[in-house]
């Protein structure tokens, strides 16, 4: 019986390790100096190890509440209930601290402002860290790929997610349109691709808005920020800097985009949605603002300009990381395939541009 106890407390010290290990962040070095930094990201795999094996790389991006532990652990959980083996896609899920994250092991680390870090905008000037400066979130992810795409450390990566939820879809959403990396991964005959769900807002190229049946120009008068940054091309940030918002959208058009809309998110009260006016000229609920912006690329595409995204309606579900990305359509932007073992994903609705 004593025996019987020894193990079976084993077993429960074993799990507690397990599970403790499963959630447990580890350092990345980025950057170069003098500016260089580190930060911290949950992945499937060591990052102190060889990675040559690594085909296929899922960045997911957490929400508002940093979590990126969780966004991490759904995404590991996806990944094993595909069928796909395990051993070459590599799962990261970068946290961004925040300003009060000062004793969970960050404080020596670049830090946002709650939202700050969802709009690419720089971290707070941390006197701990090592190398004080500005830095944008946006600059982050440019750091973090252009590592992870290294050819001599993955020499048999084929091609790159960057997947963002909620607040993360706000930050990959910008990010795809204003980042000047995109071309040069691509150009290593890699496939970059961009995952934006259920965002509160997007950034629109120009100062039209939503109509029920077309786009006009909006009225200041009605908000006077309607078109700042985070919403549109005023006051744009410096990383940002340098295109006309006809030059971005054009070169948007070329990358590839997936959009992923909750068919049930459509609360315009949820307490996470942004409902300030700028965000309210996009359309009442994240949904109609999803919705709405598939038409708006349409829009300024017009008949002659071909757009490189895709968009689709995630039936039944709401604001919910997990089931949007384990739909059907989820499961394929991600890992390239449909299935679910043991689940019922919600399917998708295609919308075309």
């Amino acid at each position: 019986m004593k025996s019987l106890r020894i193990c079976i407390a084993a077993l429960f010290i074993s799990l507690a390790t397990s599970a403790a290990l499963a959630t447990e962040w580890q350092r990345v070095k980025l950057g170069s100096a003098p500016e260089s930094y580190e930060f911290p990201v949950y992945a499937n795999h060591d990052l102190n190890t060889d990675l040559s094996r690594i085909r296929e790389i899922v960045i997911i991006i957490h929400g508002i509440k940093r979590n990126g532990d969780d966004y991490f652990a759904a995404g590991e959980s996806l990944l094993k209930e595909s069928g796909r083996d395990t051993s070459d896609i590599l799962i990261l899920a970068p946290n961004f601290p925040g300003v009060q994250d000062e004793a969970t092991g960050f404080e020596n680390m670049p830090r946002w402002g709650t939202r700050d870090w969802a709009a690419g905008l720089d971290a707070e000037v941390n006197p701990l860290a090592v190398n004080p400066f500005a830095l944008s979130a946006f600059k982050v992810l440019d750091d973090l790929l252009l590592k992870i795409t290294d050819q001599v450390n993955y020499p048999n990566l084929t091609n790159v997610t960057l997947a963002g939820h909620s607040a993360g879809a706000q930050l990959v959403q910008r990010y795809a349109i204003l980042n000047h990396v995109d071309e040069r991964i691509r150009a290593r005959s890699l496939d970059l691709r961009y995952v934006v769900a259920n965002p509160s807002s997007f950034l629109y190229f120009n100062t039209q808005r939503p109509t029920e049946h077309t786009f006009k120009e909006f009225s200041a008068e009605r908000c006077p920020t309607f078109n700042g940054y985070r919403y549109g091309m005023q006051d744009m940030i410096a990383y940002g800097q340098g295109k006309s918002g006809q030059e971005l959208f054009k070169r948007y058009t070329y990358r590839n985009v997936v959009y992923l809309m909750g068919g049930d998110d459509r609360d315009p009260d949820h307490k996470f949605l942004d409902k300030s006016c700028p965000a309210l000229a996009q359309g009442p609920t994240r949904l109609s603002r999803a919705q709405a912006y598939v038409r708006y690329e349409r829009f300024l595409a017009g008949r002659s300009t071909k757009i490189n995204h895709l968009a689709y309606e995630v039936v039944g579900v709401g604001h919910n990381q997990s089931k949007m990305f384990g739909s059907t359509c989820g499961m394929l932007v991600l890992f390239q395939t449909h299935a679910l073992k043991g689940s019922h994903a919600a399917i998708c609705q295609p919308y075309l541009f």
